[in-house]
């Protein structure tokens, strides 16, 4: 703070050593002619009182500076050289104005002739909303026939100048030379016009300056200024009460102004070149009236506050930057425009003012000269070759000019030679137009001070988000913080981290919220369309076809009175145009919004590049995998879940709307439908959560497999399903529901192959449990089955052997087991997967198909198995399991019984087993055969009725063992087990099912 303090005081000597040498010189000043160097005097006086006023506003400096003072003489035995000029400085300075009025005593002249000069200039701008329509400011379509020549005026640079700044001018500058108020009219009617259009000014960025109060305080004390007090409350009772309302006119003129304007230019590009000055007015206009009410939203000084509150300044703010947007894009077309304008136009009109100059001497002659010069050799092929443009040094020739003929002894007075001053400063607007538009940009809307109304800022925002009519101009925000770098300075590097931080902050922050009010306003819509899908689904039409039956049959069921339910559709039927549903509503919402997404396709701010439809595919993709998982419904307490045709139903509604957004919005869909359902697919998703196929995959293992398994639900082939068994304890689900074929199919589609593979897997590793029981019960009896093995022609070595195994009973429940979890796996895995494959990539399983029915039989296993692989992730049926072989191998070590599962069980295990110990699976289905026919006719023989009992079932079970297998024929078992057996088996199966289903 010290360093800075000293800094001041370097600068107030600068200025006042530069403020004198102005006085010295009698220096004229009139901003419609050396509007440069008058611009710049008033900036030098206001910077220089603002800064004074600011080091006076610091807590603590007397301490700070003395602190320091202190422990320089510490350090360095003596005290700072500029400690007691900095102490006085700050000792005269603890009332700045008052003290600078004073000191702008002998300024007075100098400074009043250049605030004079802005009578022609500030009451113009400062104009009620009323009068810049009546006088149809900024239109281009007013009057058409005039659409094409060139905007003009005699003080270019002045229409486009910051009402902002002509303020701080006036009221700074009348305050200083105070004087002059009592004595010219005119300044006291400026000076007036100031203080009713403001209640407080801006010092630096957020700092302000209430203009009343402090005029108020300092005029009171001087004699003779009574009346001047009085003018100060009056104005400030007028600016309270009416200066909001005005600037409220203003705002909403220039939306409706700026929308014209820049829908004519996005359709006419080509008018950007004769009307650039509108388009800088605008902007300009525009700016000013944006600042004011931050600021004085900022600093409100009476009770109501509506005035102060603009839900439509997003709009505002939107049409600004379409208009920054155009200049941007059709620089070329203006710059093409102006270089011609420069050298057919300006140049000969400067060149005749030069020649008519009674009096020029060398020095002016010679730069005027150079300005002609540099103007003529312009030409258009400059601009279609890409060459950049630099006039920097003919403005700093003019500035240089405006000096030398400004000072009262000057051989050529710009004073008597005004025409040459306007014209002068027309050619430097032109030359802007050619080579400094974006700093044009910056002169004319920069609106970086939002960073330091961060608190104001926001709450635009969330007002512009809350109004749907706004929404659609809610992009303006983020473009915004593109501004904000403008606000940095070179000679103050550290703080650039800091403002582009926050720049990048808000800006993520602003399109991230509209990304999620984009996504809810899509959720919201998808569940109306997931409701009026599910009205279609068939377990609906059951009560219509009900009421059809009952009223063709002329029954009465129904409770007299009682409401007809409405159908499907009914929604879409419209009595009157001006009827607005909800999702009308929604949609409308949606499509404002998406609009503002999709209008840029990215922003660079602080060389960080933002993509807002990039936010909205994210939240999109969030939002869908958590609208899956949320739709199945499961209930882990109760074990509940939606049913697979039911979930497809409301995913394919859900996908439905979100392929619309590409009609809002440019973009891809089908990526987010890529990323979510190849996601739900696995186990888990990318955020570790679980997905449709955990939670299937959990339902029937836990819930469906457990009720097979304990023998209340049974496969019935016929069906292709499982059906509940009645039992005294009833399911609270019904599992043909769950498990019939357009179940099957719908849980195919929403798995895929991936999640069918892991459903298929988890259910492989129950098989290859009971596989590993069983291969104990082997290993435990493996001389007796040694011993029957050899002894199978033997009937009466038969019956004893069997008598010594002792796992007769264990073997069946683990393979029972194991038959009716390879059942489900059947069932879950091949038919359905393959119908949904075949649906989507027909060709490609035609061929996976036509490869799998034309192996050789003696081709080699592992090249098989590679066959069998590809086929089995087709879903398509294979003489070996590969999955089961992979199970298997790891380990190194329709009745009511579900028998009828045991025979695919068998035959899948043994294909398997002797897959991966290399044996001959036909050989040893042979030879399996061969056993079984052997014990069953032993059976036959038997008198026992316990041994005897169920022995048809068996029988039945062998023939279907058959059946199932690739590698056994019908002939090979009516050559080991006469049909006949066969014959009377199912006879007699079937006479003992009629009287138990009767």
């Amino acid at each position: 703070m010290y360093i800075n303090s000293v800094f001041f005081l370097c600068f107030q000597d600068h200025v006042c050593e530069l403020l004198n040498t102005i006085d010295a010189c009698q220096v004229f000043f009139d901003i419609t002619v050396n509007f440069d160097l008058t611009k710049n005097y008033l900036d030098l006086v206001v910077t220089y009182t603002n800064l004074m006023m600011l080091l006076s506003r610091i807590e603590e400096r007397k301490a700070i500076i003395g602190l320091y003072n202190y422990a320089h003489e510490m350090t360095h035995g003596s005290s700072d050289r500029e400690y007691p000029r900095l102490g006085q400085m700050i000792v005269d300075y603890e009332n700045p104005l008052k003290k600078m009025m004073e000191e702008f005593v002998p300024h007075g002249k100098s400074l009043s002739d250049a605030l004079l000069s802005l009578q022609m200039v500030y009451p113009r701008r400062n104009l009620s909303a009323d009068q810049w329509r009546n006088a149809q400011l900024l239109s281009l379509i007013s009057a058409p026939s005039t659409m094409l020549n060139p905007a003009q005026s005699d003080t270019m640079p002045c229409e486009y100048l910051s009402l902002d700044a002509m303020e701080k001018w006036i009221v700074f500058g009348f305050i200083l030379c105070h004087g002059v108020l009592n004595s010219d009219q005119a300044a006291l009617s400026l000076w007036k016009l100031a203080l009713q259009s403001s209640t407080c000014l801006c010092l630096f960025r957020d700092e302000v300056f209430h203009i009343h109060k402090a005029a108020e305080d300092l005029f009171i004390n001087i004699r003779g200024y009574n009346k001047r007090v009085n003018d100060i409350k009056e104005c400030k009772e007028q600016a309270l009460s009416h200066a909001g309302l005005m600037h409220r006119e203003r705002r909403k003129f220039l939306r409706s102004a700026l929308k014209e304007l820049a829908t004519v230019l996005s359709d006419q590009p080509g008018l950007l070149g004769p009307k650039a000055l509108f388009v800088f007015m605008a902007l300009s206009f525009a700016r000013d009236e944006i600042i004011w009410l931050l600021r004085h939203a900022d600093n409100i000084q009476k009770k109501s506050t509506d005035d102060f509150i603009d839900k439509h300044i997003a709009e505002l703010i939107f049409y600004m930057e379409e208009l920054r947007a155009h200049v941007r894009k059709y620089g070329p077309v203006m710059q093409r425009y102006y270089v011609q304008y420069l050298s057919g136009f300006d140049a000969v009109v400067l060149n005749e003012l030069v020649q008519n100059l009674s009096v020029c001497p060398e020095d002016e002659s010679i730069i005027m000269s150079s300005f002609v010069n540099t103007m003529t050799s312009l030409g258009v092929k400059q601009v279609e070759d890409g060459d950049v443009f630099d006039f920097r040094g003919m403005r700093l020739d003019w500035f240089r000019l405006q000096a030398y003929t400004s000072v009262s002894k000057a051989s050529l007075g710009i004073a008597d030679h005004r025409e040459l001053g306007k014209m002068m400063n027309t050619i430097i607007f032109h030359t802007k137009m050619v080579d400094s538009l974006v700093e044009m940009l910056v002169e004319t809307s920069d609106l970086s001070i939002f960073c330091f109304y961060s608190r104001a800022f926001e709450k635009m925002f969330q007002q512009c988000l809350e109004l749907p009519s706004q929404s659609r101009h809610s992009i303006s925000f983020p473009l915004l913080c593109t501004h904000f770098m403008s606000c940095t300075h070179e000679l103050c590097p550290e703080e650039r981290h800091h403002i582009g931080d926050r720049s990048l902050s808000l800006c993520n922050m602003f399109l991230d919220e509209m990304a999620k009010q984009a996504r809810n306003l899509i959720t919201d819509i998808c569940t109306e369309q997931c409701t009026l899908s599910d009205q279609l689904l068939p377990k609906h039409c059951a009560k219509t076809i009900s009421q059809a039956v009952n009223k063709k049959s002329k029954k009465q069921t129904g409770k007299k009175g009682e409401p007809e339910r409405e159908k499907p559709g009914v929604e879409s039927m419209r009595k009157n145009r001006l009827l607005v549903t909800n999702l009308d509503k929604l949609h409308t919402a949606l499509s404002e919004l998406c609009f503002s997404i999709n209008y840029v396709p990215n922003m660079v701010i602080w060389e960080h590049t933002f993509t807002p439809r990039e936010y909205l595919t994210s939240h999109l993709e969030i939002r869908f995998t958590k609208s899956i998982v949320g739709m199945t419904m499961y209930n882990q307490a109760t074990q509940e879940i939606a049913k697979p045709s039911e979930l497809l139903t409301s995913v394919r509604a859900y996908m439905t709307v979100l392929q619309s957004i590409e009609n809002y919005v440019q973009i891809d869909i089908t990526r987010v439908f890529n990323n979510v359902l190849l996601q739900q697919t696995q186990h888990l998703d990318s955020h570790g959560e679980p997905t449709i196929t955990s939670l299937y995959t959990n339902w029937y293992l836990e819930t469906l497999l457990r009720q097979v398994s304990n023998g209340h639900i049974a496969y019935f082939p016929a069906m292709k399903a499982f059906v509940n068994l009645p039992t005294e304890n009833e399911l609270t689900f019904n599992a043909e529901e769950y498990s019939d074929i357009s179940e099957m199919r719908s849980l195919s589609e929403l798995l895929g192959p991936y999640g069918m593979k892991f459903l298929s897997e988890s259910l492989m590793w129950h098989i290859s449990s009971q596989v590993a029981e069983l291969k104990k019960l082997v290993v435990d009896n493996v001389e007796v089955l040694t011993q029957m093995r050899t002894s199978f022609d033997k009937p009466g070595e038969m019956a004893a052997l069997f008598k010594k195994l002792s796992c007769g009973y264990s073997v069946c429940i683990s393979t029972g087991l194991v038959s009716l979890t390879q059942q489900i796996r059947d069932t879950f895995s091949h038919k359905y997967n393959c119908f949904v494959l075949s649906c989507h990539i027909p060709f490609l399983v035609s061929s996976v198909e036509d490869f799998k029915d034309h192996i050789p039989r003696e081709t080699d296993m592992k090249v098989a198995m590679n066959v069998y692989e590809l086929s089995s992730a087709a879903g398509l049926p294979c003489e070996i399991d590969p999955a089961l072989v992979v199970a298997l191998s790891s380990q190194k070590s329709g009745h009511c019984n579900n028998i009828h599962c045991l025979a695919k069980a068998i035959n899948q295990i043994a294909a398997a087993l002797f897959t991966i110990h290399k044996g001959s699976i036909e050989d040893r289905l042979k030879e399996f055969l061969a056993l079984a026919s052997s014990s069953l006719l032993k059976i036959g023989q038997e008198t026992d009725k316990t041994t005897t009992r169920n022995r048809e079932s068996v029988y039945l079970l062998l023939d279907m063992i058959v059946q199932e297998s690739p590698f056994l024929t019908m002939d090979l078992l009516e050559s080991c087990f006469p049909y006949v057996l066969l014959r009377n088996a199912y006879h007699a199966v079937y006479k003992q099912s009629v009287p138990s289903s009767t």
